[in-house]
């Protein structure tokens, strides 16, 4: 299909509208959208908190009557389905709109091209691709979700340039400096859940709430992810601070072992017996709706990750420091031949300070 500079120009701001729902809209998707009559925005919508209006409807509130014969840009297929607001597909019919330009299908197979299909009954012109793989990009959880049952998974490290991640006493503050820990409260604030191992939380004892000066991100509304433990030994007391903080936690540990004593926002869910698969924990987490995973754990769960091929992103912090190589590595992976070794894609390089981040995906 042959896009215009226009249609590109409204649909990079439906995209600029979704993204101020980066932090907030957990667990439904990041949308924005655009209406626009006679090359001039009329009105823009975001969709901001689950229960609240979708982009849709936001936008078409701001346009009132000068809704009808608009043309709307949106990132998301309009949903065609009663939830806990109301169809937007038939907003935009009642509103009288002329054409819907849609970025990408709703992932759901149960619900895909029922919106589109809604709109073109009433006589509305759809057209749908532009800019899909940016809007796809904005809800890497929701389509993982959607699409695997299982949330997208992004491991986070951090190490020194020779790849140790803390000395071989454990020590490990910090490694990293001060611009590189901000971004990782922004990998946190866009996350459902943050998982790490019963190792870690009785070494550092963190928190793992996200610590970012809402002031400055006054569109993002942030919010506090779950966090999700993996005390397979049972290990843990239930007095640790994770347990602590007021955001839910999952408990993942074993059927036949540990008494631990939780609060009431501590969900326990029990394996039968022995160290759950990896697998299993991801289809519990999709089925609590779960779309982003955040892991920050030690060498030993975030190894166990690579391994089973449990990953969809990996985000390395790496300093401008030589640990030596007494001091404790990046990941264990024992591995034994250059054919077993795990090949990686880098898509994205940025300095922070006097770090760097490296994303990459599986190769």
């Amino acid at each position: 299909m042959d896009w215009t500079t226009l249609d590109h120009r409204y649909m990079a701001e439906a995209l600029r509208q979704a993204k101020l729902g980066l932090f907030s809209t957990d667990p439904n998707p990041r949308v924005g959208c655009v209406l626009v009559k006679g090359d001039q925005i009329l009105a823009s919508g975001w969709h901001r908190r689950a229960g609240e209006g979708h982009a849709e409807v936001n936008a078409l509130a701001e346009a009132g009557d000068r809704a009808r014969g608009a043309t709307v840009y949106v990132t998301l297929e309009p949903c065609s389905h009663q939830g806990k607001t109301g169809p937007c597909a038939e907003a935009l019919v009642d509103a009288g709109v002329a054409e819907v330009v849609i970025a990408m299908q709703d992932p759901n197979p149960q619900v895909a091209g029922r919106g589109i299909a809604l709109l073109e009954r009433a006589g509305i012109v759809v057209r749908s691709g532009l800019m899909k793989a940016q809007a796809a990009a904005l809800n890497p959880g929701f389509v993982c979700r959607m699409e695997k049952q299982r949330p997208f998974v992004r491991i986070k490290l951090a190490m020194s340039l020779d790849g140790r991640t803390a000395m071989h006493s454990g020590e490990s503050k910090w490694i990293t400096g001060a611009a590189a820990r901000e971004d990782v409260q922004r990998l946190r604030a866009r996350s459902s859940v943050i998982l790490t191992g019963s190792g870690t939380v009785e070494y550092d004892n963190p928190a793992l709430t996200v610590r970012l000066d809402s002031a400055l991100y006054p569109d993002n509304h942030v919010r506090q992810p779950k966090r999700a433990v993996l005390d397979w030994q049972n290990r843990l007391t239930g007095n640790e601070q994770i347990f602590q903080a007021t955001a839910d936690v999952l408990y993942f540990s074993t059927l036949n072992g540990g008494h631990q004593s939780f609060g009431d926002h501590v969900e326990v869910i029990r394996h039968g017996s022995g160290r759950g698969p990896l697998d299993w924990v991801l289809k519990a987490l999709a089925e609590r709706e779960c779309n982003e995973l955040l892991v920050e754990s030690g060498a030993a769960l975030a190894g166990a990750f690579i391994a089973q091929q449990c990953w969809d992103e990996l985000v390395v912090y790496m300093a401008p420091k030589l640990m030596g190589s007494r001091a404790r590595p990046l990941l264990e992976l024992p591995l034994d031949s250059m054919n077993q070794s795990h090949g990686l894609k880098l898509t994205d390089i940025r300095q922070l300070g006097d770090d760097l981040r490296l994303t990459y995906i599986p190769s």
